[in-house]
């Protein structure tokens, strides 16, 4: 195949990055998962891989009473920060995308809180499981937090 043709097929396939997706500083990925298990850039499978691995996580906890009821919350945040960026990804206006972007940042800091909160158990892969998971909630605090600040 000619190389103007190979070039003009693979530019028709990539998708058009929309700039609120991507994480500053960084270009689009066609790909969001990357090589070597890295993090997704976009936004919206990243949140969303956040709130799924949340969801296997306390399926590993044990049951005591104030694990249920953190865990409740932490499910509700964690999904909360992901429907918050598709809504703001599909906002109609600057300040309704900066309100959900706001919405994602505050439930992205309550995620973290009750991951602090939940008894992981004595088990070492809960804790590290854990730890991980609230620095995935910290970094998303902080990615949102520069988007809030560049776009106001």
């Amino acid at each position: 195949m000619p190389q103007a043709i190979l070039t003009a097929a693979q530019t028709l396939s990539r998708q058009v990055p929309n700039p609120k997706l991507q994480i500053p500083n960084k270009g689009p990925n066609p790909n969001p998962k990357m090589e070597n298990d890295a993090k997704p850039r976009d936004l919206e499978d990243r949140t969303f891989e956040f709130a799924q691995s949340v969801r296997a996580f306390v399926k590993q906890l044990p049951r005591t009473v104030s694990n249920t009821e953190d865990v409740r919350q932490l499910v509700r945040a964690s999904g909360s920060v992901a429907a918050n960026w598709i809504e703001a990804d599909e906002a109609l206006s600057k300040k309704d995308f900066l309100m959900r972007v706001k919405i994602c940042r505050k439930e992205s800091k309550e995620s973290r809180l009750f991951l602090r909160l939940v008894d992981a158990g004595l088990s070492k892969n809960n804790l590290s499981a854990r730890e991980t998971l609230a620095s995935e909630a910290r970094e998303l605090t902080l990615i949102f937090s520069s988007i809030i600040s560049k776009s106001g």
